[in-house]
C-alpha cells in the first residue's frame, strides 16, 4: 500500500509541475497579427523620428522585404520578390534537415533591417523586439529558435547590401534647394518657409522602374497671369473652392492630410506636431486588408513587401518630376495676384508642387492591392484613428486613391491638373509592379 501511495504521490507532483509549467508557458504568437504588429511598430518610430515620405518609404520598403523573404518558405512554392528587384543579390535559402519557424525568421530579418537602415529610435523598439522573441524561446526547441534567428539573419544582410548602395548615403551630403525667384518657379512657401526636402530623390535606385524618369509626366502649363489663360484658371480654381469649402471637403482634407510634421503656431509660440507619413498610412490600410481578407501569414507579409515596393517606386518617379518643373505652389502664386491674406486649409509641404505626391503614391499602392484582393474590395481605414480620431469607408482602393488625391486641392496645396496626373502616373507605377512581380 505505501508503494502504491508513494506513486500515486509522484504521478500528482509530476501532474501539478506539468499543469504549472503549462501554466507559465505564454500562447503562441499569430503569425498574421505579429507581421502586423511589427509594421505598426516601425511605424510609430517613423512618426517619432520625423522621417520625410519619401526616407519613411525606403524603411519600409527594406523592412518588408525582409520580412516576406524570411516568411516565404512557410509556404512551398513561394517566390522570391527582392530577386525580380533592381540590385539584389541571390536570397538565401534555409538548409535541408534544419527545423525553422519562419515568422520568428521574418521578424528577425524585419528588425535587423530597420535598426541598420538609419533609425535613429532604436531603444523604442528594444522591449517590444525582446518581447517577441522570449516568447518564441518559450515555445520552440532551442535547435529551431536558434536556426530561425540565424536564417533571419542571414536574409537581412543580403538585404542591406542591397540598401548601402541604392544612393540613399550620397544624397545626405546634397546642398540645400532653395528654389529659385522666377514668378513660376518653387520657392520656399509660408508659414515656415523651409528648404525643399529630398531634391535629389530622383538618384535613388529603384526597385522596379528603369529610371527615375520611365513614367515622366507631360510638362505643367505655362505660368502666365493673365484671365482666360490655363495657368491663372488652375490657379484661381483653387482659391474658389479653398473659400467655399464644404464641411465634407473639410474633413476630407484633414483626413489625409498625413504631414509628418506640422508646425503649429499659436501666437508667439510654434510647436511641431507629428503625424502619419503618407507611406504610412498606406501600410495602416494594408494590414487592415490582410486582416479583413484572412490572408496567411506569406499573402500577409507579401502584401506588405509589394505594397512598399508600389511607395518606395512612386515617390521615386514623383519626386523625379518635381523637382525637374519646380513648379510653384498655389499659395505663392494666390497671395501675390489674388489675395496677400490668403492661406490653405492644410500646410503647404515644402517641396514643388506638380505632380501631387499623394496621388501618385495612393495610385501607385492602390493599384497593387487591388491586383491582391480585387477591384471592389470595400473596407473601413482607421489608420489614421489613433492620430486624428477618424475612420472612412470606401468601396474599394481606387476609391480611397482618389479621394486621397482630390483631397490635396481640398487642401488648398496643389492644382487639379497637378492631381490628376498624378494619379496616372501612380497607376503606372502600379502597373508595372504588377506585370513584372505579380504576373
Amino acid at each position: 500500500m505505501k508503494k502504491i501511495f508513494n506513486a500515486c504521490v509522484s504521478l500528482l507532483l509530476m501532474a501539478f509541475f506539468l499543469v504549472s509549467c503549462s501554466q507559465n508557458k505564454p500562447a503562441p504568437l499569430n503569425e498574421v497579427d505579429l507581421l502586423i504588429n511589427n509594421e505598426d511598430q516601425l511605424t510609430q518610430v517613423i512618426i517619432y523620428d520625423v522621417f520625410t515620405p519619401p526616407v519613411a518609404s525606403r524603411i519600409y520598403v527594406y523592412s518588408s522585404l525582409a520580412s516576406y523573404e524570411a516568411i516565404r518558405f512557410a509556404k512551398e512554392g513561394t517566390s522570391s520578390i527582392a530577386e525580380k528587384l533592381n540590385g539584389f543579390g541571390k536570397m538565401p535559402l534555409p538548409e535541408k534537415g534544419k527545423n525553422y519557424n519562419f515568422s520568428l525568421a521574418a521578424t528577425k530579418a524585419f528588425f535587423k533591417v530597420t535598426r541598420n537602415v538609419k533609425v535613429f529610435s532604436i531603444d523604442s523598439l528594444t522591449k517590444y523586439e525582446q518581447s517577441v522573441y522570449n516568447n518564441y524561446k518559450a515555445n520552440l526547441d532551442e535547435a529551431t529558435y536558434k536556426n530561425s534567428i540565424a536564417f533571419g539573419d542571414t536574409v537581412a544582410a543580403v538585404i542591406l547590401a542591397r540598401a548601402k548602395t541604392d544612393g540613399y548615403a550620397i544624397s545626405r551630403g546634397k546642398q540645400k534647394y532653395l528654389g529659385s525667384n522666377e514668378p513660376s518657379k518653387w520657392r520656399p512657401t509660408p508659414p515656415d518657409y523651409l528648404d525643399g526636402v529630398e531634391w535629389c530623390w530622383n538618384t535613388m535606385k529603384p526597385m522596379v522602374l528603369d529610371s527615375a524618369s520611365q513614367f515622366m509626366p507631360n510638362r505643367p502649363p505655362k505660368y502666365e497671369t493673365k484671365p482666360g489663360t490655363t495657368f491663372y484658371a488652375m490657379m484661381k480654381e483653387v482659391y474658389d473652392i479653398n473659400k467655399n469649402l464644404t464641411e465634407e471637403q473639410k474633413l476630407i482634407a484633414k483626413y489625409w492630410d498625413d504631414n509628418p510634421f506640422v508646425i503649429e503656431h499659436a501666437g508667439h509660440m510654434v510647436y511641431g506636431n507629428k503625424k502619419i507619413t503618407p507611406g504610412g498610412h498606406w501600410i495602416g490600410i494594408t494590414a487592415q486588408v490582410v486582416k479583413q481578407a484572412n490572408a496567411d501569414a506569406v499573402k500577409s507579409a507579401q502584401s506588405f513587401a509589394l505594397t512598399a515596393v508600389a511607395l518606395y517606386d512612386g515617390f521615386i518617379s514623383c519626386w523625379d518630376e518635381k523637382y525637374r518643373s519646380s513648379y510653384v505652389r498655389p499659395v505663392n502664386v494666390i497671395n501675390e495676384l489674388l489675395d496677400k491674406n490668403w492661406a490653405p486649409l492644410l500646410q503647404t509641404p515644402p517641396f514643388p508642387e506638380y505632380t501631387s505626391g499623394h496621388s501618385t503614391i495612393t495610385a501607385s499602392a492602390a493599384t497593387v492591392l487591388t491586383k491582391l484582393y480585387g477591384e471592389n474590395f470595400a473596407f473601413e481605414d482607421s489608420s489614421d484613428y489613433k492620430y486624428i480620431g477618424l475612420k472612412r469607408k470606401f468601396s474599394s482602393f481606387q476609391a480611397a486613391a482618389s479621394e486621397a488625391s482630390i483631397s490635396r486641392v481640398y487642401g488648398g496645396i496643389h492644382y487639379t491638373l497637378s492631381v490628376n496626373v498624378g494619379n496616372e502616373q501612380g497607376k503606372k507605377v502600379g502597373a508595372l509592379v504588377v506585370k513584372k512581380l505579380l504576373e
